[in-house]
């Protein structure tokens, strides 16, 4: 039931027709083939990374010994030339790199950063396009790269194995950590289609779990089209996909967003208090000023009681009456603004736990944009019905 939010510390594009130049500030990242009127094809790819130290956090201080899954989420911003099923790949890079300061043709370009020849910033660090890193387990991996179109190497590289694969068994672990049998997959390939939803989640548990037990170095992800894709030169095959950055002014940000099951539950034949057992229902939230820090992880507490309690026999107020939803309940978050959920309902992981006191939930702001309202869901199933309750439950996150 619990669900965290990191957001990146870097990213940029890298443009094949620009070898030079940085994009580090740009509010957009493209992947596409475009072609110019030359004929001659022009590949985007980007970047992105998380911070290691806090990947870390959240696996040995957060996430425990619970189950999880690790999703990679990036926003559409705008995409054209899709004529087909079109497929995206996300690989581990295999190089450190600098976001620098540029944006899209800056004139004069910005050359401080990160570009498709160099990983440093110009004429310092040129993507390697040969060489090998082996972990504390004795596996051996290789780095990947393309030529460009200019006859020389770029457009950054990524892990594979020696044997050319893109699927390694490695099940080295760092004591104290999450111990995950793996295999690490060396790749996550998202496919769209002409109509279908462009933005990205993609689940790269097994990459992250690469990075967390040292499997391979975390320098981030790699965004890139298929190579069948790349470098075409048809001109009916040219798709774009931009997507919002770290630096964008909306509220998509790109996020790895963990994901880990800790409910927990009371209601047993030792419970004290009683499942409701009608969808006619009072609920409030308690524990809720309103108000949160980014730096707040908040406990709701949820009351909930009939609304039309059965006549019975008793000395003391009905409403004194400890009750509970029944275990099939869950939670979801809002935008009050844009009534899009930053967190849906999920079976897994937004389940509402019990204890002594009633039904709960925790929420880890800092996963949630500041200086925005929100709204709080309860889906709950009673007797063969479902039932949404969303009765001014909210809130907004200010910064600190």
């Amino acid at each position: 039931m619990a669900i965290y939010k990191l957001f990146p510390t870097k990213d940029t594009t890298l443009y094949s027709a620009y070898p030079t130049m940085n994009t580090g500030l740009d509010a957009i990242l493209e992947t596409s083939n475009i072609i110019d009127i030359s004929g001659t094809p022009g590949v985007a790819r980007y970047l992105i990374q998380f911070d290691q130290g806090e990947i870390l956090d959240i696996y040995s201080n957060k996430i425990g010994n619970s189950s999880y899954d690790v999703y990679f989420k990036n926003f559409i911003a705008e995409a054209q030339g899709l004529n087909k099923n079109t497929f995206l790949e996300i690989r581990p890079l295999a190089q450190s790199w600098n976001n620098g300061t540029g944006y899209y043709l800056d004139n004069p370009k910005e050359t401080d950063g990160a570009s498709w020849t160099y990983a440093n910033y110009n004429g310092s660090g040129p993507w390697s396009t040969s060489g090998s890193y082996t972990n504390p387990s004795g596996s051996i991996f290789y780095t990947s790269s393309f030529s460009n179109i200019y006859g020389g190497s770029g457009g950054g590289n990524w892990f594979y194995d020696t044997s050319g694969s893109l699927y390694v068994v490695a099940g080295y672990v760092i004591p104290g950590y999450v111990t995950i049998q793996l295999p690490f997959s060396g790749s996550s390939n998202v496919p769209f289609g002409l109509r279908s939803n462009k933005d990205i989640e993609v689940n790269v548990s097994n990459i992250s779990n690469a990075w967390i037990n040292n499997i391979i170095p975390n320098y981030g992800f790699i965004v890139k089209l298929t190579s069948s894709a790349e470098f075409e030169t048809n001109q009916n095959i040219q798709p774009i996909f931009k997507y919002y950055s770290v630096d964008t002014n909306t509220i998509y940000p790109p996020c790895l967003e963990f994901r880990w099951r800790d409910y927990e539950t009371v209601l047993t034949g030792s419970a004290t208090g009683s499942i409701v057992t009608t969808s006619d229902l009072k609920m409030s939230l308690a524990e809720n000023p309103g108000v949160f820090y980014p730096e707040s992880v908040n406990r709701f507490y949820i009351n909930v009681s009939p609304l039309y309690p059965p006549r019975i026999y008793q000395t003391s107020s009905l409403f004194t009456n400890l009750n509970y939803l029944p275990t099939s309940s869950h939670y979801a978050i809002k935008d009050l603004d844009t009534n899009e959920f930053v967190i849906n309902f999920d079976d897994e992981y937004t389940q509402i736990s019990s204890d002594k006191n009633g039904n709960y939930f925790e929420v880890y702001m800092s996963g949630l944009e500041p200086e925005r309202y929100y709204s709080i869901l309860i889906k709950t199933n009673i007797n063969g019905s479902t039932k949404i309750f969303n009765d001014d439950y909210y809130f907004k996150v200010i910064n600190g």
